[in-house]
């Protein structure tokens, strides 16, 4: 990326005079170039990509001052904006380590969904991943996850061509959502919504730390689910959480339709076999549904 970003970047943080001292790329996702920045004594994460994408970086940084105010520790957002054709993120940068408490990062996620919200949803529309995210302020939960997580996502695969079959099975599958989640009602709970284990580090004191979010008010087991999607947490990690706060009954069945979204997203976003994956857990969905 152009020097000058980074330097508007810094400017937007710290104010106008500040100069780059060190810089240096690091890792960050496949979505946006991310870089360690050194300006005097501070020390920032700075993600960049182009000026298209700035309400992404806006997006990430609400969400992460909701995770703040929650008692989540994450980086704090210091900047977004953009500079020429490009935009930026300046957050406070920390120092990871390789491993740490994952009984405590159990407890601190129950803690996060102690959080409630009025509604279902969101302030305002964020991303899942790269792909936009609606969060219209519902207050049943099968609506919102009908019409707010399933739906988009079966109108981009849509799009997408990403085959007739899958289409099919998932639009039978919206209309018996209501089937699936009888007698469920959950709390709306706030959510960090892209809970895997690339979005949550240590510290070097094994403090737990959460970051790219994609925040809203919803049903606490989607946060769950998605842990055990892509590899899984370790067993002290859900033993602290169910202490904390066990699941409900049926979550397992749960667990595979919230989980269905995330795979639908990866499915429009990289295809291949995820395509084939989110078909055949629509039509496991389908005969529980009778």
């Amino acid at each position: 990326m152009p020097p000058t970003l980074l330097e508007a970047a810094v400017a937007a943080a710290l104010g106008p005079g500040h100069a780059i001292d060190a810089v240096s790329r690091a890792a960050g996702g496949c979505i946006h170039e991310s870089f360690a920045v050194r300006s005097g004594s501070m020390h920032f994460f700075e993600k960049t990509n182009r000026a298209a994408l700035a309400g992404a970086f806006a997006a990430e940084a609400d969400g992460l001052e909701a995770l703040i105010e929650a008692g989540v520790r994450a980086p704090r957002p210091r900047a977004t904006g953009i500079a020429g054709d490009g935009a930026y993120l300046v957050m406070e940068y920390l120092e990871l380590d390789g491993g740490g408490d994952w009984v405590q990062l159990g407890r601190m996620l129950a803690a996060l969904h102690r959080a409630k919200g009025a509604r279902f949803g969101w302030r305002r529309d964020n991303f899942i991943g790269s792909t936009p995210q609606r969060n219209p302020g519902l207050e049943d939960w099968t609506a919102f996850w009908r019409n707010a997580r399933l739906l988009p996502q079966l109108e981009l695969a849509a799009r997408n061509g990403l085959g007739a079959k899958l289409i099919d099975a998932g639009t039978r599958l919206a209309e018996r959502l209501q089937r699936l989640l009888a007698g469920h009602a959950p709390q709306a709970s706030l959510l960090h919504g892209d809970l895997w284990s690339g979005n949550a580090a240590f510290l070097a004191g094994g403090s737990p730390v959460l970051f790219d979010p994609a925040v809203y008010y919803g049903d606490r087991e989607a946060d769950l689910a998605m842990t055990e999607l892509f590899g899984g947490f370790p067993k002290a990690f859900y033993a602290a959480y169910r202490d904390a706060w066990p699941p409900d009954p049926g979550y397992a069945l749960r667990r595979d339709l919230y989980n269905l979204y995330h795979v639908l997203n990866h499915a429009n976003l990289f295809g291949g076999g995820y395509t084939t994956q989110a078909q055949s857990m629509c039509e496991r969905l389908l005969s529980e549904t009778g």
